[in-house]
């Protein structure tokens, strides 16, 4: 457990950095001291925007920050190709750390890194914003309840289209996730998809088979996006799930961040529990609906900002250094996570269903 204010670095200040620094902003255990990025200007603005102290540390070289002892947690906001070696010199360092989905870029690199964690004193998690969404939350708590029975099925649903309220994602950041040797994958399949494969095994746990079709199509920008896509996967005790992405050129969404917007669907021995809500909102749907029993239940009262899902994840992580336990993700749970994300890719290559052993 830590005793006093967490002094955190945020390593990496891309538009991303706007959601994760909220709670360290505004949460009395934490203090923003330092703030790193190859555009030393970008996060001089950032600091900036978010109202940092005149104290804040602007570095760019992330190494300083490391050897900083003023410095307790990193939060690691990079491109996926620097996160094991960022991450192993972070524990080198004997800091606290965060590190950003995907841990890595596969398995080999996953396994150094678990066996790195290993034996450490320091806490490590693996930031994952969705299962901390507050409808994800209140879903997970009734399908706990029993509100639909036993989940037999899960099926996710991701829409990307266009929207006026978007954020300005700027190109370099959207190269990088093209350039599969930096991003591991796929933007929507293996970098925002993610997050539906963490919703999968949240609810359902790791699955036995996975097969998928990745397909290959433009977006707005003219760049490269692997969609239209569907991947099915199974788990034991004959329950199954599915995960489609959709592009729809001429389809709006509204929302401050994302043209993009998700839905889940459970359905259990006894009933069906939807999720109406992610990034952005088609529609103004009912964020969670239970149907059972002939009956119809609404659950409206639940705060459906995206930014909340950012919050309530660094909440968690900081109460955890605070007063003690798990976070979430662990090392082992995010590899677990990656290996399920990793056998779609290897599906679609293969063309063949991939077992899988946990």
């Amino acid at each position: 457990m830590i005793k006093g204010k967490i002094r955190v670095a945020i390593i990496g200040t891309g538009r991303i950095s706007d959601l994760h620094a909220i709670e360290y902003l505004h949460n009395p255990d934490t203090e923003i001291v330092a703030l790193c990025d190859s555009d030393i200007d970008l996060a001089k603005t950032r600091a900036k925007k978010w109202g940092c102290s005149k104290s804040v540390k602007i570095e760019k070289d992330i190494d300083k920050v490391l050897a900083d002892n003023d410095v307790d947690m990193v939060e690691l906001l990079l491109p996926h190709h620097l996160h094991l070696p960022e991450a192993l010199k972070s524990i080198e360092a004997g800091k606290i750390i965060s590190l950003q989905k995907p841990m890595c870029l596969n398995l080999e690199e996953a396994d150094k890194l678990v066996n790195a964690v290993k034996g450490y004193d320091k806490p490590f998690k693996v930031f994952e914003n969705f299962i901390f969404y507050p409808p994800v939350i209140k879903a997970k708590e009734l399908v706990d309840e029993g509100a639909i029975g036993k989940p037999l099925s899960i099926r996710i649903k991701s829409n990307f289209g266009i929207g006026d309220e978007a954020w300005h994602v700027p190109k370099y950041a959207r190269t990088w996730r093209r350039q599969t040797n930096k991003s591991g994958g796929g933007p929507a399949v293996f970098d925002d998809g993610h997050h539906k494969f963490a919703l999968a095994w949240y609810f359902m746990g790791n699955p036995n088979q996975v097969h998928a079709f990745i397909g290959n199509t433009t977006d707005h920008n003219g760049e490269w996006m692997d969609a239209q896509s569907q991947i099915s996967f199974q788990f034991p005790q004959n329950r199954i799930g599915n995960f489609e992405i959709v592009y729809s050129p001429k389809l709006k969404i509204s929302g401050k961040y994302y043209a993009q917007d998700d839905r889940v669907e459970i359905t259990g021995t006894h009933g069906v529990l939807w999720i109406n809500c992610g990034h952005g909102r088609i529609g103004n749907f009912p964020p969670v609906v239970v149907y059972r029993d002939n009956e119809v239940k609404e659950y409206r009262d639940i705060n459906i900002g995206w930014e909340q899902s950012f919050i309530l994840s660094t909440r968690h992580f900081i109460k955890a250094l605070k007063e003690g336990g798990d976070p979430v993700l662990t090392v082992t749970q995010a590899r677990d996570i990656l290996k399920f994300s990793l056998a779609a890719q290897e599906s679609a290559q293969k063309n063949k269903t991939i077992d899988l052993k946990y």
